[in-house]
């Protein structure tokens, strides 16, 4: 096993992180062996159809045999459910992670059940799109992108340098967090964001003064950008809800004094405050852009409809 190789590794879900995965370590050749596991017959034949792996199995305990890296990517709320199932299965020296958005909660579901002989390493690639399942996955995916992990007390360092050489073939930058902090972090980042998003919409799709076709059809772009949000996976995006609860509430509170904040100044009409915080928000676009973490180019890069009836 060399840098970011393995023999083996199995893939416990294959949603689009999961085949995006496959699809990246396939064509960097970062395995002999890819097996993939679904409880959805569906999901596992299209996976087969896709030849995103070498092997296919309904079981996830039978995947993990002679795996030398572990990669459970279900939703967080199924996490605990997967280590009990896979336990009693994987070999000495192993790797196990994940991909899940929450990680306190994932290692407390994971880790009871992890043997001693393995290494557990949650991680988090900040990656996705708003589609799902396995034909939505793709190679690039993690290319330049951040991927988090949050070791468990006594990890030993030679598996998680082994697991960040790993994500670093896939392309992305590693950092490492505790697990608290990257909760809280990504409370802000993302998950405030997608719940923000979701009742947007929703409200919107509520408004009896407001018609279905005009929503769709009148959408403004700021508009456009939360439904790409709100098409999220609801099933992801409950169990973070759900697992990430202390972190989402406290940043929803903060919020809500923000936006408190805000009224004040356009009911009073404060113009300087206004000017002064869409001053400070349009820093932070820049440096996002400045990072790499997005494009400058106008309407993030989208082709233009002019673009599109040539094309």
């Amino acid at each position: 096993m060399t840098d970011g190789h393995f023999d083996k590794i199995a893939l416990i879900g294959i949603g689009l992180i999961g085949s995006s995965i496959a699809r990246a370590v396939k064509a960097k050749g970062l395995a002999k062996t890819v097996t993939i596991s679904s409880r959805s017959q569906e999901t596992l034949d299209r996976a087969r159809e896709l030849e995103l792996g070498t092997d296919y199995v309904h079981d996830a305990g039978t995947a993990v045999e002679g795996a030398d890296l572990v990669i459970v990517s279900v939703p967080v709320g199924a996490s605990g459910r997967v280590a009990e199932e896979i336990a009693p299965h994987l070999k000495p020296g192993t790797i196990v992670t994940d991909v899940g958005s929450t990680k306190a909660s994932v290692v407390a579901q994971m880790l009871p059940h992890m043997p001693k002989n393995v290494h557990f390493i949650p991680g988090h690639p900040l990656a996705g799109t708003e589609h799902s399942g396995p034909d939505a996955g793709f190679a690039e995916l993690f290319q330049g992108r951040w991927c988090i992990l949050t070791p468990v007390h006594g990890t030993d360092k030679e598996a998680k340098r082994k697991l960040a050489t790993f994500w670093e073939a896939l392309g992305s930058k590693v950092d490492e967090m505790d697990t608290e902090h990257h909760d809280k972090v990504l409370a802000i980042v993302s998950h405030l964001p997608h719940i923000i998003a979701y009742n947007i919409v929703g409200t919107a799709d509520d408004l009896e003064t407001v018609t279905e076709s005009e929503v769709i059809k009148y959408s403004a772009s700021g508009f456009r950008d939360f439904t790409r949000l709100a098409a999220s996976d609801p099933t992801m995006w409950r169990d973070v809800c759900l697992h990430n609860k202390d972190a989402i509430l406290e940043m929803l509170a903060r919020f809500s004094e923000d936006l408190a904040y805000l009224q004040r100044a356009i009911r009073w009409g404060d113009g300087e405050k206004l000017f002064d915080l869409f001053t400070r928000t349009r820093a932070i676009r820049r440096s996002i852009i400045d990072a790499g973490q997005d494009t400058a180019a106008p309407n993030f890069g989208r082709p233009s409809a002019d673009k599109k009836d040539q094309a």
